[in-house]
């Protein structure tokens, strides 16, 4: 099983049903964005501590059956032009390139 050829929702399938875990996939995200991104230069920021404890905490919710959706424990990419309260979010930007804000957007919230 290729995890970064599955769908959004066939890995939120696969985590639900413990094939595979939110921990596995955000590793198997994070090892190929350091793999492959020194070609792209797609990220900005990368915050794996913080993506990995998120995981680990998704899954815990998702044994417990508090996290249910279809998504749950499934990683995500925020774009840089979108604030993450306490991370760089510099849209691109020289004039932003330390801007820190100090919220996150509604729709970060709402993920």
């Amino acid at each position: 099983m290729d995890i970064l050829k599955m769908s959004a929702l066939d890995l939120g399938k696969a985590i639900k049903s413990g094939e595979l875990t939110s921990t596995e996939v955000t590793k198997a995200y994070i090892d190929a964005i350091k793999a492959q991104d020194k070609n792209y230069n797609s990220y900005v920021t990368i915050c794996e501590e913080e993506a990995l404890k998120m995981a680990s905490e998704a899954d815990e919710k998702i044994k417990s059956g508090e996290l249910t959706g279809p998504l749950a424990g499934v990683p995500i990419a925020v774009k840089d032009n979108i604030c993450t309260k306490g991370t760089l979010t510099a849209c691109g930007s020289k004039m932003l390139s330390n801007f820190i804000p100090p919220y996150d957007a509604t729709v970060v919230k709402k993920l």
